[in-house]
């Protein structure tokens, strides 16, 4: 089939988008490409549409397992065998997923960049028929880049182990800079480059610098009709301004991280369906979710880079119709903005306490650990050894840079089992045990392919069918899985963090010194950008377009800057009319003032005055106390 009946096939449309054709055909030619398409501008199509039209398996890498998830169900409800591996699965698990890829039908991997680091990843990724490497989130192996990843340096190794195979790097955002690090980390040959324009023609972007920030932010939500989102910079922030604009009679609700998974996908899908108009979020919110009527985005504070805040705000209006991106900033938000700066580089010294509280926080020995995978929970970690947040972050940040961690982010993994041992072995278990009868023959009716692979399973269904507890139902498949009749993955709903490398002694800790006065150096340019952006006298669209390499874009002529323009240039065309309609009438004859603001067509009662009053001050006309004349 070809591209074009892959996508009517598999996705029902008739015609590409922009640009896209163009790379989808780029991909089919063997080139490594590199392709910038805006926030909602179509980017999973690019991989998707060839991997389909030639034979073999494509290898996906994401940073967001959220959007991997995503995607690999929206492929599995087209009829596409897709798969996804990352942190937090066991290694039986990942296993059959690979070999399923070796022997089976799978067309797309997804992998995180941790997973890269494993070495049976990569030994059995040299088994695969691969056709394609799609790497998404490409910016984020620069680190230039606003989101660097250091796991994101290894994918170079995919071309050692799959050498001549095209590669496809994929982003929303990278400065000419960050694309020119791109090519060069990837080691991209005779590489296409396709770079679709930021310019968003419809999306007014609008700063306003003042104290009041909350009576601004009812004034948008009541003037703008439609849905809306709101950044904060914290999670105790969501709330307290959800709870104002629920107390000003406005449906909205707050997201971060730290809610409870099945709450988190609540309140994303009242969203969704306008069942809640404005969510007040962090900057957890809002990766993948693709809401075309999105008619406002709002940040009450100072985003850490201008890349960051383009995503964002690019959230708004994808349906092509007129949006608002409304940044709220004063001074006080500039000192907070070089504060953070400050807190968040920390030295060597705390970067190698933060490793060694690490090590005695899961009670790792010296030279153990290799390899091991953990559920973390930084807000617990931090408040056990009294550290700061934000200086834990980035601790762990370089420890990943350095290669002696990966981290990853939220996620929830639903529970999952599958049968360890064969069919006949567990028929014999379950004569000889007959107590444990019920609940296997619960699960092999309710959850299909338990002897083939891992099936999601949910424990509070097994306890309405079989009417015992919950906690029984898991004492019964920790139980079995303790007899080896079965694998049994609990759900988890927390981030992960693996050591890479057996655990050091700090002596033997090696910090990269240099690349840390790298990142601070990085950071402050960053700054410089969001700081220039938030105080300028010039277009916004221009300033960002700019920034992102498009240097010779017109003014937008809707954002606050070109809008304050045209106001002054309307006022001046006004005064200029009125002056001509003043002069022509006194040309013929003298009036008193009444007569005269009456004889003049343009403008309201005030301007005509107004106008009479600055060319009688400039001695362009004349007065006896009664009459006006020339």
């Amino acid at each position: 089939m070809t591209a074009a009946e892959i996508l009517k096939k598999y996705w029902g449309f008739d015609n590409f988008r922009p640009l896209q054709d163009e790379i989808v055909q780029s991909v089919l030619n063997g080139n490594d490409t590199l392709a910038l398409l805006p926030t909602g501008g179509g980017k999973s199509i690019c991989f998707q549409v060839p991997a389909m039209v030639m034979d073999g398996i494509c290898i996906v890498v994401s940073p967001l397992i959220a959007l991997m998830k995503d995607q690999v169900e929206n492929l599995k409800a087209k009829g596409i065998e897709a798969i996804a591996i990352y942190a937090g699965m066991g290694k039986r698990e990942i296993d059959i997923l690979l070999d399923n890829c070796i022997y089976g039908k799978i067309k797309f991997l997804y992998l995180s960049p941790e997973r890269l680091l494993a070495e049976k990843v990569r030994e059995r990724i040299s088994y695969m028929n691969v056709n394609l490497i799609a790497i998404d989130e490409a910016h984020c192996i620069s680190q230039w880049g606003y989101d660097f990843r250091p796991p994101y340096l290894k994918i170079k190794d995919l071309r050692e182990i799959l050498p001549g195979k095209p590669i496809l790097a994929l982003t929303a955002t990278a400065t000419p800079f960050v694309r020119e690090d791109i090519v060069q980390k990837l080691d991209m040959k005779h590489t296409q480059v396709f770079v679709k324009s930021f310019e968003r023609r419809n999306l007014s972007y609008v700063v306003f610098d003042l104290e009041d920030k909350h009576k601004k932010l009812l004034e948008v939500a009541r003037n703008v009709k439609g849905c809306g989102l709101v950044y904060v910079r914290n999670r105790r922030e969501t709330t307290e301004i959800a709870n104002f604009l629920r107390r000003n009679g406005i449906a909205a609700d707050f997201y971060h991280a730290g809610i409870e998974k099945d709450l988190r996908f609540k309140k994303q899908e009242d969203w969704k369906k306008d069942i809640i108009r404005i969510m007040v979020a962090t900057n957890a919110f809002g990766m993948g979710i693709d809401k075309p009527n999105v008619r406002f985005v709002i940040h009450l504070d100072l985003p850490d880079s201008l890349e960051a805040y383009y995503q964002e705000a690019g959230r708004a209006g994808r349906d092509e119709k007129r949006a608002f991106a409304v940044l709220l900033a004063n001074k006080a938000d500039q000192l907070i903005l070089n504060g953070r700066y400050a807190d968040s580089f920390p030295t060597v010294d705390e970067i190698k306490k933060t490793y060694h509280y690490l090590g005695s926080y899961f009670q790792l020995a010296y030279g153990a650990g290799e390899g091991l995978n953990f559920e973390f929970d930084l807000a617990d970690f931090c408040k056990k050894f009294s550290l700061s947040v934000m200086k834990t972050l980035a601790s762990l940040k370089f420890l990943e840079h350095d290669g002696y961690i990966a981290l990853s982010e939220n996620i929830f993994l639903q529970s999952r089992i599958m049968f360890t041992a064969s069919h006949e072995d567990v028929y014999r278990f379950q004569i000889e045990n007959s107590g444990y009868d019920p609940i296997i023959k619960t699960i092999q009716r309710s959850y299909g392919g338990a002897f083939d692979g891992y099936v999601k399973i949910k424990e509070a269904d097994l306890s309405n069918r079989l009417k015992i507890s919950y906690n029984d139902v898991i004492t019964h498949l920790n139980r079995l899985q303790q007899l080896e009749v079965l694998s049994y993955l609990p759900q988890t709903d927390k981030p992960q963090l693996q050591f890479i490398l057996p655990r050091a002694d700090q002596m033997h800790l090696d910090i990269d010194v240099k690349y840390i006065k790298l990142r601070q150096e990085i950071q402050i340019e960053q700054i410089k950008a969001v700081l220039a952006y938030a105080s300028a006298q010039t277009c916004r669209s221009q300033q960002l377009l700019h920034y992102f390499g498009e240097t010779n874009a017109d003014p937008c002529g809707f954002c606050d800057i070109c809008l304050a323009e045209r106001k002054l240039e309307e006022l001046a065309e006004l005064k200029d009319k009125i002056d001509f309609e003043i002069v022509t009438l006194l040309q013929s004859e003298h009036y008193g003032l009444d007569e005269l603001v009456q004889g003049i067509n343009t403008g309201n009662e005030n301007d005509k005055i107004d106008r009479i009053r600055e060319l009688l001050d400039a001695g362009k006309i004349k007065t006896d106390g009664k009459k006006y004349y020339l």
